[in-house]
């Protein structure tokens, strides 16, 4: 284990650059719930961190938001010896970062394999959080392929580790002494540990150091889809037969997903003839495979199985979108105040169709809705204007599940609801009053 003490000038930090944490949110069981970083705004900032050696040349694994956008890094060993370090490579999409120091015949870690761990095994950290250079925290792995946002890419590490500003990038061992993960964010409502510790599984972190340190990034093969978990209430909702596969939340446009077929609302069940045990075995299958590999995926629409085959792509950079208000303007049997999106406003969140929730209450309230999201579709069905949802609410059954899909924070969920068994005969009708600008 090493010491990593950064420095950025003349800059404000963004949410990649800092002490990763997680805020939670009552939100749809934290499915769109992604890491938050504290913000600085002072000139100059210097930070700790934590890295482990993993080539006697000098090659040092620590996080990618510990080096991210730094002027300067020094490195400090465990004899006491003091290094200026480059950066090699970083990789935000798993916060993996590789560092470079000018020495040789280093001690090197042992690495482990982090698909043999399993919950209730014992791992232990050794960081310099606050800068207490070698403390020893240990714990249980409490959860494995722990899921969090929607893109569902890294299958984290979940401890109950204490991990505290100054530990990340440090190595979590197993009880052998191996490297089995790199500590890089926690859990928290107060900023600081409350019990529920991440890290990035040591297969996967080595895997992108050895492309960060050939080619300076990471060139991922692209799909252009994200998914999420099909509940049996979204199995009810979409007639599947079973509660099993990943469900689609959002084709790309332009994307290999668009080229093959692949729609909205589309459950995949079969990657390559195997079937999907966890909806996040698709993403990661996808994230392993080179630009250019093919795959053929088994999905279920509208009561049928077909087969698509995709050509991956190599993986573009990623837009960047903002959000805006709109006015109220209907209220449904399940609680929701709506409003239409303004062609402007739908271009910033990069969609095609959606409705502004202004009010939440009652069903959806109790599901995880709340004003600020939006409702993009009712099942495979996408909104435009809010006649388009009172109209879809009323070919549904009373009592019969429904699955909105919803943004929020510019990512997708869908979210199974169920009707009342009455239906709402009072609710107000459609206001004419036009959405803001």
């Amino acid at each position: 284990m090493v010491d990593i003490s950064t420095l950025r000038i003349g800059r404000d930090q963004s949410d990649g650059e800092a002490e990763l944490e997680i805020i939670p949110e009552h939100d749809f069981a934290d499915r769109l719930a992604w890491p938050l970083a504290a913000s600085a705004r002072i000139s100059q900032i210097r930070d700790l961190a934590s890295g482990v050696i993993i080539g006697s040349d000098g090659l040092i694994l620590t996080s990618a938001h510990v080096v991210t956008n730094i002027d300067d890094a020094q490195v400090q060993l465990d004899d006491g010896r003091r290094f200026n370090a480059r950066v090699l490579g970083l990789d935000r999409r798993t916060d993996v970062g590789l560092l470079k120091i000018d020495a040789t015949a280093l001690p090197v870690a042992v690495i482990g394999d982090s698909a043999a761990l399993g919950p209730g095994d014992w791992v232990a950290a050794i960081s310099s959080p606050f800068g207490f250079h070698g403390s020893v925290t240990a714990g249980v792995v409490s959860a494995v392929g722990r899921v969090i946002g929607a893109a569902g890419e890294i299958p984290f590490i979940q401890t109950d580790v204490a991990i505290n500003p100054g530990s990340s990038g440090s190595p979590l061992f197993n009880s052998r002494g191996e490297v089995v993960g790199i500590n890089s964010m926690i859990y928290s409502g107060s900023g600081g540990y409350m019990g529920l510790s991440f890290a990035v599984p040591i297969n996967l972190a080595m895997r992108i150091a050895r492309q960060l340190r050939e080619h300076g990034a990471v060139r991922r093969a692209w799909l252009g889809a994200q998914f999420q978990e099909v509940t049996p209430a979204l199995a009810q909702s979409f007639g599947l037969p079973s509660s099993t596969g990943a469900l689609v939340v959002q084709v790309e446009a332009g994307s290999p997903a668009q080229s093959a077929g692949l729609a909205q609302g589309d459950a995949v069940l079969a990657l390559d003839g195997k079937p999907l045990a966890h909806f996040t075995d698709l993403p990661q299958e996808v994230a392993q495979r080179e630009p250019g590999s093919r795959m053929q995926l088994e999905v279920w629409r509208l009561g049928a199985q077909r087969l698509l085959q995709v050509s991956l792509r190599a993986q573009p950079a990623l837009p960047e979108t903002s959000f805006m208000a709109a006015a109220p303007e209907w209220n449904d049997g399940l609680g929701l105040s709506l409003g239409d999106l303004s062609p402007a406003q739908r271009l910033q969140l990069g969609l095609d169709s959606g409705l502004i929730v202004r009010e939440a209450a009652g069903v959806a309230r109790s599901e995880g809705i709340r004003a600020g999201d939006v409702v993009v579709a009712l099942n495979t069905s996408k909104l435009y204007r809010v006649d388009d949802f009172r109209h879809g609410v009323a070919q549904v059954p009373p009592g019969s599940m429904a699955a909105l899909l919803v943004m929020r924070d510019r990512r997708l969920a869908y979210v199974a609801v169920r009707l009342p068994a009455i239906r709402c005969t009072a609710c107000p009708a459609a206001l004419d009053a036009p959405a803001r600008q």
